[in-house]
C-alpha cells in the first residue's frame, strides 16, 4: 500500500506542473540565441552586484553574505526553476525580517534559518502548494508589481547619498547625508544618459543588450575621464574566494567572528517563526514574479516545480554561507527585456557574478553607481503598470481599491502582508456580491403545496438572507426547496437549512427539498439531514424530494 502511495505521487509530480529543464529550451542551441543569453546574462550580474551588497547593509551582514546567496540561488533556480528567464537573488523582502534575527543572535542563526526555509519551501512544493498562486486576484496582481516598482525605485535614493555616510543602526542602514552641488548633478546627469542609451539603443542595434549598453558606455566616459562620482567600491569591496562548505550548526566561533548555532531545539525555537515569514514571502514573491514573466514571455511554468527550486536553493545557499533569497523581479525584467528566455541567462548571470567576486573585483569596483540606478529606473518605468492609472474609474470599486491597497501595503509593510491583504479583501468582496444574489421565486403546486426556487448560492454570507425569504406562519403544511438554481456550499448553509426545517416542525408542517445536484447531495447526507425514502437521484432526471432531519448541528 505504502509503495503504491509513492508511485502515485511520483506520477502526479511527473504529470503536472513540471517544466522543460533544457538549457536551451524547445528551440534548441543557436550562436545567435546564445550571444544573447550570454549577454543578458552579464547585463543581470552587473545589475545585481549592488543590490546583493545593498541588500546584505539592510539585513546587518557582510556583503559577501549577500553576492554568495545572490550566486548560489540564482544559479540553482536557473537550473532547476519553472520558469526559464527568470532571476532570483537576495531581496529586500526577506532582508527587511532577517535584520532582527542577525541584530539579536548572529549571522549562523541566520544561515541555519535560512536552511529550514528551504525545508519548509521544499514541502510547499512537494505538497503542490504552489497551485494556490492562480487565487491571486488580477487587481492583487497589478498592486504587487505597481508596490514593487515603486520599492526598487525608493531603494535607488540611498545611491545619491555621500558614500559611507550612512550608519548601521542594527535595522538595516540609515541616515546619511544626501549629494549636492557637482557631485549630485553628475549623477543625474550619468543617470539620465544612461536611460537614454537604453531607450535609444534598440533603435539603433540589438546585437547588444541596451541596459548593457548603457552601463558599458557611462563606465566608459566615467573611467577615462575621471568623473568623481560614487561607485560600486565606494559601497563595499566584493573581493573574495569561492564560497565553501559551512555548518551553522555547533559550538564555538563561526563565520565573521559570530558564535555558531547550536543543534537543539531552543535553536529551533529561535529559528522556526523566521523561518516561515521567509518562506512564506519567499514563495509568494517567486510566484508571483513567475506569472508576471510568463505573461510577458507567452510562456508556461510551473509553480510547484518553482517552491522546490527555491527550497533547495536556499537550503544549499544556507550550507555556504548565503542569507537566501527569492525571485527578483526587477533583476527578471532586466533578463526578459534584454532577450533572455532561457536557463542559460540565468546561469550566465551566476557565473558571471561569482567570476566578478573572484576575479573581476577591482575592475567591477570602479563602474559608476549611476549607470546601474539608471538601468533600474529603467526597470521600474518598464515593471509598473501604468495602465491601471487609467482603469481605476472603469474597473469595480472595489477592484480599485484593492489596486491602491496592495500597492500602498507593499510599500509601506512587505510584500507578502500586502497579497494576503488583497486577496482577504477580494474575497469578502465577493462574499459580499454573492450574499446578495439570494432570493426566491415561488408558486403553488395543484396538490397545494408551496415551491420555493432558490435563486443564487447558500453559504455563510447569504445563510441570513435564506433564513428571510421563508413565510413560517403563512405556508401551507407542505413546503418544496428547489436547489435547481443554487448550491448549498457550507457548514453556514446547513445550518441555515435545519434552522428553516426546524420552524416549520415547531409549527407543525413539512419542509422537502428538490433539485440537489451530487455535490450537494453528498454534503447534505454526510451531515445526516437528508431522509431518503424514494428513488435516490440526484442528477435532476427525477424530481425527488428530499425531507429534512432536524436536530444535528443545535441551535448555534
Amino acid at each position: 500500500m505504502v509503495r503504491a502511495y509513492f508511485k502515485s505521487f511520483a506520477q502526479s509530480l511527473r504529470t503536472t506542473d513540471m517544466t522543460d529543464l533544457r538549457w536551451m529550451g524547445a528551440d534548441g542551441f543557436s550562436v545567435g540565441r546564445m550571444r544573447i543569453e550570454l549577454l543578458s546574462g552579464l547585463t543581470v550580474a552587473l545589475a545585481l552586484v549592488p543590490e546583493a551588497v545593498a541588500f546584505a547593509f539592510v539585513a546587518g551582514v557582510h556583503p559577501l553574505v549577500g553576492l554568495y546567496a545572490a550566486f548560489m540561488v540564482g544559479l540553482i533556480t536557473a537550473l532547476i526553476g519553472g520558469r526559464p528567464g527568470m532571476i532570483s537573488g537576495a531581496t529586500g523582502a526577506l532582508a527587511v525580517v532577517m535584520v532582527a534575527l542577525v541584530a539579536q543572535h548572529g549571522v549562523e542563526y541566520l544561515f541555519a534559518t535560512v536552511i529550514l526555509m528551504g525545508l519548509l519551501q521544499m514541502f510547499a512544493g512537494v505538497m503542490q502548494w504552489g497551485k494556490f498562486i492562480r487565487l491571486v486576484p488580477h487587481p492583487v496582481m497589478l498592486g504587487f508589481v505597481n508596490g514593487l516598482a515603486i520599492v526598487i525605485f525608493l531603494a535607488q535614493m540611498g545611491q545619491f547619498k555621500v558614500p559611507g555616510s550612512m550608519v548601521d543602526t542594527g535595522h538595516g542602514m540609515s541616515g546619511g547625508e544626501w549629494l549636492s552641488g557637482t557631485p549630485l548633478f553628475l549623477m543625474l546627469a550619468l543617470v539620465a544618459a544612461t536611460m537614454a542609451i537604453i531607450w535609444v539603443m534598440p533603435r539603433v542595434t540589438k546585437l547588444v543588450p541596451a541596459p548593457l549598453a548603457g552601463i558599458g558606455i557611462v563606465a566608459v566616459v566615467v573611467i577615462f575621464t575621471g568623473m568623481d562620482v560614487p561607485r560600486v567600491g565606494d559601497l563595499a569591496s566584493i573581493q573574495g574566494g569561492l564560497p565553501s562548505f559551512h555548518n551553522p550548526f555547533g559550538t564555538g566561533e563561526g563565520l565573521y567572528g559570530t558564535a555558531l548555532a547550536p543543534f537543539n531545539l531552543e535553536t529551533l525555537y529561535i529559528i522556526a517563526p523566521y523561518a516561515v515569514i521567509l518562506a512564506a514571502i519567499g514563495l509568494i514573491e517567486s510566484l508571483l514574479t513567475l506569472n508576471l514573466v510568463g505573461d510577458m514571455t507567452n510562456s508556461r511554468g510551473g509553480a510547484s516545480q518553482e517552491c522546490i527550486a527555491q527550497g533547495v536553493a536556499n537550503t544549499v545557499t544556507g550550507f555556504f554561507g548565503g542569507m537566501g533569497g527569492c525571485a527578483m523581479i526587477g533583476q527578471s525584467m532586466i533578463n526578459v527585456k534584454s532577450g533572455g528566455r532561457t536557463r542559460v541567462a540565468g546561469i550566465a548571470a551566476a557565473v558571471f557574478l561569482l567570476l566578478f567576486i573572484v576575479v573581476a573585483a577591482p575592475l567591477i569596483e570602479l563602474i559608476p553607481l549611476a549607470a546601474l540606478v539608471g538601468v533600474m529606473f529603467m526597470v521600474v518605468i518598464g515593471t509598473f503598470a501604468w495602465n491601471s492609472l487609467t482603469i481605476l474609474r472603469k474597473v469595480p470599486l472595489i477592484d480599485a481599491f484593492v489596486i491602491l491597497l496592495v500597492t500602498v501595503v507593499t510599500v509601506y509593510e512587505d510584500l507578502a502582508v500586502a497579497v494576503v491583504v488583497g486577496v482577504i479583501v477580494s474575497a469578502l468582496a465577493y462574499a459580499w456580491n454573492n450574499a446578495r444574489r439570494i432570493h426566491a421565486k415561488t408558486y403553488t403546486t395543484p396538490e397545494g403545496a408551496k415551491v420555493y426556487q432558490i435563486q443564487g448560492p447558500l453559504f455563510f454570507g447569504s445563510a441570513e438572507g435564506f433564513s428571510e425569504l421563508f413565510d413560517v406562519a403563512g405556508d401551507p403544511a407542505v413546503v418544496i426547496v428547489d436547489f435547481e438554481d443554487s448550491r448549498v456550499v457550507d457548514q453556514s448553509a446547513l445550518q441555515a437549512i435545519e434552522a428553516i426545517a426546524a420552524k416549520y416542525e415547531g409549527a407543525g408542517k413539512r419542509i422537502e427539498l428538490r433539485h440537489l445536484t451530487r455535490d450537494c447531495h453528498a454534503l447534505l447526507t454526510k451531515a445526516g439531514h437528508l431522509m431518503i425514502d424514494s428513488d435516490d437521484d440526484p442528477d435532476y432526471q427525477l424530481a425527488v424530494d428530499y425531507r429534512v432531519r432536524t436536530g444535528i448541528l443545535g441551535s448555534h
